[in-house]
């Protein structure tokens, strides 16, 4: 049985005030995260409503959520690094702690000027991951904000880009496949150096003349989501009484037959790597989930 099947069980409602739920489920940088690293190269401007990451030759930057999240959908909208962002990594993501963590992935690799970035997904399951999913985007992400989202619940993750779903992948533990649902998570964000891999395989390098480089965060929104406080779960407004599915409720919500079509749009026009497909790095035979549908 899940920890959250078990919390729904035992009917557990935790006592949290009010104001503390409000300022967890988003709306402000100064109440939802914490700086953890770049001495100074990240910023939180305008009264809370922008976060600025920053990378130079001598470091990146980073931070995380005040509060782990048990399921959740949350929106962020980022303006990626422009011009010659090779080597860099903007990564945003959900991640619990330990060796046998659970994480849900956004990467977003920087290129030359003129060539598109490339969405990089995974998703991790008691520390191990390996199920790339990577993605041209069908606009230029540099040049204003778009929404990266993610819906985490005990169904399924998906990730959107912008509302539109660019990836599915189905909890099937059913069959033996490890689903992330017994590990409440932070969200995380950093901007860092990894020209060893993250252009064409390491071949272009980080051109330090262009530094700093920086990407920008605003309208962080976590509202339907379930809050996790010393042991115990409290979830957001369309999550917190009702379980019958439905387009309001997050925590039952799955593709309906319009978000199945533009799942399958962007999977053949912009996918350009799927690991369910990659017969040689996995030549003793595909992840059993290939064998069915991520």
């Amino acid at each position: 049985m899940s920890l959250f099947s078990s919390i729904m069980l035992l009917n557990l409602t935790p006592i949290v005030l009010f104001s503390s739920i409000l300022a967890a489920y988003g709306g402000n940088f100064y109440q939802d995260f914490d700086i953890t690293w770049g001495d100074g190269r990240a910023k939180i401007l305008n009264n809370g409503e922008l976060l600025t990451l920053s990378l130079d030759r001598a470091s990146g930057s980073g931070f995380q959520s005040k509060i782990e999240y048990f399921f959740g959908k949350i929106d962020m909208q980022i303006k990626l690094v422009p011009g010659n962002s090779a080597g860099t990594v903007t990564a945003y993501y959900f991640s619990s702690k330990g060796s046998t963590w659970d994480e849900i992935d956004y990467e977003f690799l920087g290129n030359l000027s003129g060539d598109p970035y490339i969405v990089h997904t995974n998703i991790y399951t008691q520390g191990k991951g390996n199920r790339e999913q990577q993605f041209y985007l069908w606009f230029d992400p540099t040049a204003d904000f778009h929404t990266y989202s993610i819906l985490w619940n005990p169904q399924r993750v998906i990730f959107y880009v912008d509302g539109t779903p660019i990836r599915e992948f189905k909890n099937m533990e059913s069959i033996g496949i490890p689903f992330p649902e017994n590990q409440p998570m932070r969200i995380y964000s950093s901007l860092w150096n990894a020209d060893d891999w993250a252009t064409r395989g390491g071949l272009v390098k980080t051109d330090w003349t262009r530094a700093p480089f920086t990407a920008s965060y605003r309208n962080f929104n976590a509202i339907d989501s379930c809050l996790w406080a010393s042991g115990k779960s409290t979830c957001g407004p369309s999550g917190s009484s009702s379980t019958k599915p439905g387009p309001g409720n997050w925590l039952t919500q799955d593709l309906d037959a319009t978000g199945q079509e533009r799942l399958r749009w962007v999977q053949r026009n912009y996918m350009i790597y799927n690991y369910c497909t990659d017969t040689k790095r996995f030549p003793q035979g595909l992840p059993p989930e290939c064998a069915i549908t991520t």
